[in-house]
């Protein structure tokens, strides 16, 4: 009899445990779908409601109902904020990652030397000037010299990716012999500025013109450099002109403001060297200080990053 009421009181016990395990499983359970149903109502709140205003919200996420429900004009809007979120942002990284990707590619094609470019890897010091000099007359010679930045903190951060050259060394190049008529291009920094025009007096040039780059992003806006006073944004190009004009030489042809995307340190835009084959068409082309990313067909690029 005892045992029969033992194990009446076991099988209540086991009953009240299930009981209570089953309570606490469903509260469990229930808690959990709660929370899911808050997570998702906090999605749909943000996609709905919390970047698409007129009132200084980011317009950082849009959900495919919002953009569905745009009119163009708000579309349009919202594009235009998007594109200025990603400028600010490529300005405080240095550069994007489309831009890592695209040096990538670029750096591929470096190895693809045109079939009828002249280049020739060397220390611009070393040259045997007066032998090329005896073989041929530039029409057109253009340089970026590797100036060398003075004070204490020149780069402020930035990294120069070339060995930079004293003004003597860049000075003692007789570009006056490889050249008797014709013109010079030189890419000038600001503190170079006079005395790249004292290189002009010293070789027998006059200055005639001058071409500014204004730098732009991938999204077509001014990509604003390092500077001291003000943010660079532009680069400048100095044009003299030596004797006569060459043979075939053609006026009025382009603008002197060049507007093309910033690429990798020290690469000029291509719309220089399609500049000068215009001005002097069909002539003899000389790039001193060349890299590998501007080797042209029917130019000689002298310089030791070739």
């Amino acid at each position: 009899m005892k045992s029969e009421e033992e194990e009446q009181v076991r099988e209540t016990m086991e009953k009240d445990e299930q009981k209570q395990t089953s309570t606490v499983v469903k509260e469990e359970i229930k808690r959990e779908e709660e929370g899911e149903e808050e997570g998702e109502e906090e999605e749909e709140e943000e996609m709905e409601g919390g970047n698409l205003n007129e009132e200084g919200k980011e317009w950082s996420e849009y959900s495919q109902l919002e953009i569905n429900s745009m009119d163009q004009k708000s579309l349009l809007i919202a594009m235009e904020e998007i594109r200025f979120q990603m400028d600010s942002l490529e300005e405080e990284l240095g550069e994007t990652a489309f831009d890592q990707e695209k040096e990538e590619e670029e750096d591929l094609e470096l190895f693809k030397v045109p079939e009828f470019c002249i280049p020739i890897r060397t220390d611009v010091r070393s040259v045997d000037w007066d032998a090329l000099s005896q073989e041929v007359q530039f029409d057109v010679i253009t340089m970026d010299p590797p100036w060398q930045l003075a004070g204490a903190n020149p780069t402020r951060g930035v990294a120069i990716g070339y060995k930079q050259l004293p003004n003597k060394d860049i000075m003692d190049i007789p570009i006056h012999k490889l050249q008797k008529n014709g013109f010079l291009f030189i890419w000038v920094i600001n503190a170079r500025y006079t005395f790249a025009l004292e290189m002009f007096e010293r070789w027998g040039y006059e200055l005639v013109d001058d071409i500014t780059w204004v730098k732009t992003t991938v999204h077509r806006r001014m990509a604003k450099g390092h500077g001291f006073y003000l943010q660079h944004a532009k680069e400048t190009c100095l044009v003299g002109r030596k004797g006569k004009d060459p043979p075939g030489t053609k006026g009025n042809i382009m603008s002197d403001v060049i507007f093309a995307e910033r690429r990798g340190q020290s690469q000029k835009p291509e719309e220089i060297y399609e500049m000068i084959e215009a001005l002097v068409p069909n002539g003899k082309y000389l790039e001193i200080f060349a890299r590998r990313n501007n080797l042209r067909n029917y130019w000689v690029s002298i310089g030791n990053e070739l």
